[in-house]
């Protein structure tokens, strides 16, 4: 059974910074594109960054300059660094992956709330 369980989320004022991560877990053979991606309540779940297995990165043109994302294979552990945090990036955070463990598959963590106050 794969696991991802996501940390670091919490209450912010406008202009700081959080560090989130997403530890994977099971039997896992190989893990390719990690990603995060939050969803605001009333809207779709949106991609906030994606890190290829070595180290391509895409963000979303509203985080760029602020938030990096960053993993560690030997830990595979995915880490998404947000600075000058905004109000309107109030949302859950929610870290995926692809794995192989018994066939090639996306998982999901649980989800972990941010909250920027202005």
């Amino acid at each position: 059974q794969v696991q991802l369980v996501e940390s670091g989320g919490g209450l912010v004022q406008a202009g700081g910074s959080l560090r989130l991560s997403c530890v994977v877990s099971g039997i896992i053979y190989s893990i390719n594109d990690m990603a995060w991606y939050r969803q605001a309540p009333g809207k779709q779940r949106e991609l906030v960054a994606s890190i290829a297995r070595f180290g391509h990165t895409n963000y979303a043109d509203s985080v760029k300059d602020r938030f990096t994302i960053s993993r560690d294979n030997a830990k595979k552990t995915v880490y998404l660094q947000m600075n000058n945090l905004k109000p309107e990036d109030t949302a859950a955070y929610y870290c995926n992956a692809d794995v192989m463990s018994k066939t090639w598959t996306i998982y999901w963590g649980q989800g972990t709330q941010v909250t920027v106050s202005s």
